[in-house]
Order: C-alpha cells, then structure tokens, then sequence
C-alpha cells in the first residue's frame, strides 16, 4: 500500500512538472508564431465561408510572417 502511495504522488509530482513546462511554451507559440481562429460571418466571403452557409471557416493565423513584415498582396490579414 505504502508503495501505490509513493507511485501516485510520483505520477502527480511528474503531471505538475510537465504543465508547468507546457503551458508557458504553449501560450508563447501561440502568441508568437501561430494559432487557429475560426471565421464567422458574411464578411470575408466568397473567399471564407463561400456561398452563404452558416458553418464556420477555419483558418491558421501565422504570426511570424506580420512579425518579419512579410505580408504580400493577395495576403488575407486577421486584425483583432
């Protein structure tokens, strides 16, 4: 029994240890280099959410390229 408690704190110990490492890293790439948002409404169509349908577009949001200004013409740009 002593033993099943010393394992469990171990698996808790190493649960704790690895979120505090992923969240930040997570929460850094996805404000830093990338992230996925969803497009709602009639405002960016034909070119999202093509003929009037109610289902959402979903789109990856790449900040690295607005980071290093290479935004093109053509380029569909996501302000908040």
């Amino acid at each position: 029994m002593a033993q099943a408690q010393g394992l469990g704190k171990r698996y808790i110990k190493a649960f704790f240890k690895g979120f505090f490492v992923a969240v930040p890293v997570t929460v850094t790439f996805l404000d830093r280099v990338a992230c996925v948002a969803r497009v709602e409404g009639a405002s960016m169509q034909p070119s999202l959410n093509p003929g009037g349908r109610q289902a959402s577009d979903v789109v990856l949001l790449n900040h690295w390229s607005v980071r290093n200004y290479d935004v093109q013409r053509g380029d569909i740009v996501s302000l908040v």
